[in-house]
């Protein structure tokens, strides 16, 4: 029988397939039915700190900054009161996740403030989350604040965060940083037991008759999924910390392939808005097949055997990649 459990965060997990955060994990009742499809864990949407309001006197301040230069400032920030139910009813939700399901619940928590997200990760475990994701979601427009200062402001913030609570905390990354590899080492040391690559963010579109910005969001392709392996193969065997793939993951062929490169688990969203929730069922059949038909045994003997660990000089090895893409290309 074709093992596909594996281990992330220190939890043992029947399946790598989890689904990451999105409306569908606002209900209960949905929560129940990814269980019964297979689904190994589940991350709740985030909770934003500007939902918690006067959750922290940093973040009223961090808020008001530039307000007397620019009157409209504070109108930017959309009314979140009611988004995943508030705080309150977020960590309700938490509470009755766990009530209902036998699977790890995984709170995600997006915060501005130290305050902020040591306070709430508290609650989150009082609620009792299995786990906790760090979504750093900071977009630096000062152009004062250097790359060494934010990556030095994220090591710290996992670090406070790991000394309030007891469960594993993951730390939810962007691709924009000039050198992955040091970051991951150093949020590594700084206690994150986890890594999940890549968030995707969401930019906003320009509406040219009402001259205003308005949302754009647009779902993932299997085509997102190379970056995400890319980093995954370069990171896997370098750090304590587990590694996560998340963004483009819509088919058996992708979980393996997150998998090979080095991945614990493979985060789905885009593939259930689509497909229904009951589409995991395919993914884990098909993932099976795949498995039995190649004499793979487990999840855990295929776990980063594209990685980059066999690799001697994994900068030559880019490098030629890198050439070999160019020249793949014939023109007509």
């Amino acid at each position: 029988m074709t093992d596909l459990s594996t281990r992330y965060l220190g939890l043992k997990l029947k399946s790598p397939l989890v689904a990451s955060a999105s409306p569908l994990c606002e209900s209960v009742d949905n929560l129940r039915r990814m269980e019964d499809a297979g689904i190994a864990a589940v991350v709740l949407p985030s909770l934003f700190e500007e939902q918690l309001t006067h959750a922290s006197e940093a973040l009223d301040w961090d808020l008001s900054r530039g307000s007397e230069c620019f009157a409209e400032s504070l109108n930017y920030f959309p009314d979140l009161r009611t988004y995943n139910l508030g705080p309150d009813g977020y960590l309700e939700l938490i509470h009755r996740a766990k009530q209902n399901l036998s699977i790890p619940v995984i709170a995600s928590l997006n915060g501005v403030s130290d305050g902020g997200w040591v306070r709430y990760a508290g609650l989150m475990q009082e609620a009792g989350a299995d786990a906790i994701e760090l979504n750093l979601y900071s977009l630096v427009t000062d152009p004062t604040v250097t790359s060494s200062q934010v990556e030095q402001d994220y090591c710290e913030l996992v670090s406070h965060v790991k000394a309030s609570v007891t469960i594993p905390v993951a730390v939810k990354l962007s691709q924009f940083f000039t050198a992955i590899p040091h970051l991951a080492r150093c949020l590594d040391e700084a206690g994150a037991d986890a890594l999940v690559l890549f968030n995707r963010f969401y930019q906003p579109e320009f509406d040219l008759e009402t001259l205003d910005v308005v949302p754009s969001l647009t779902l993932s392709s299997s085509q997102e999924l190379l970056l995400r392996l890319h980093w995954i193969a370069i990171l896997h065997g370098r750090l304590h910390a587990n590694l996560a793939l998340t963004g483009g993951v819509h088919s058996a062929e992708d979980v393996l392939k997150a998998i090979m490169a080095g991945a614990n688990v493979a985060m789905m969203t885009s593939a259930l808005l689509k497909h229904g929730i009951e589409h995991s069922q395919l993914v884990l059949a098909r993932m099976r097949r795949w498995m039995e038909e190649h004499e793979y045994a487990s999840i855990s003997q295929m776990r980063g055997s594209m990685s980059y660990r066999s690799v001697p000089r994994p900068d030559v090895y880019e490098r030629l990649n890198y050439m070999r893409v160019l020249n793949s290309y014939a023109l007509r």
